[in-house]
């Protein structure tokens, strides 16, 4: 973690933003007044829910479960391709997240997921770039992320709740943004061969 303090800030923020969230919940005071993503108030100007439904959550699995694709991506992706491209990566993804979900889904939705997925994409583009030149471990961290993108595709479109809007919309703009990217030295000391 020591190679990743912007992965380190947004956990905090995100946990943070989670107490903050319960005790506004034990008040009274539901996800959409706390600043869910929902269509209607975003298309009427409160154009601020694309970012704070980032870092609101529906419950402590919810929140656990995008702490640790955070913790696990976040590290991988700062530690190569550094603190200022990885926090660029997490806000657009994010933002085209939400907006792709006010695009196709009806209900409000929470979570970092959009902005984890863009991290997700982000290091798959990166990764894909390079393949040629991938060592066998670089090729094997390319093809888990790649299951792990198709298995949450598949799990996010199964199960009701869940805003694959928002995951599908993260992922392409990271993937976009991974194509981009230049690599750093670490990267090559543990990727390429």
């Amino acid at each position: 973690m020591s190679r990743a303090p912007v992965t380190k800030l947004l956990l905090v923020a995100i946990v943070a933003a989670f107490g903050l969230q319960i005790w506004g919940e034990t008040s009274g005071t539901d996800l959409v007044a706390l600043g869910a993503n929902e269509r209607t108030s975003v298309l009427a100007g409160q154009y601020w829910r694309l970012l704070t439904s980032m870092f609101l959550h529906g419950g402590f699995l919810h929140l656990a479960l995008n702490a640790w694709g955070l913790y696990q991506l976040g590290t991988l992706f700062e530690s190569w391709l550094g603190s200022t491209r990885m926090l660029a990566t997490y806000f657009v993804s994010g933002i085209a997240g939400s907006v792709a979900s006010i695009v196709w889904t009806q209900m409000p939705s929470v979570g970092a997921s959009g902005a984890i997925f863009g991290l997700l994409g982000g290091l798959i583009a990166f990764l894909l770039k390079r393949h040629e030149a991938l060592s066998p471990q670089g090729k094997s961290i390319l093809s888990q992320l790649v299951m792990w993108a198709v298995i949450n595709v598949f799990i996010g479109a199964s199960t009701p709740r869940i805003d694959n809007a928002a995951h599908l919309g993260g992922c392409a703009a990271g993937f976009l943004i991974g194509l981009l990217l230049r690599e750093r030295g670490s990267y090559r000391s543990v990727a390429e061969a």
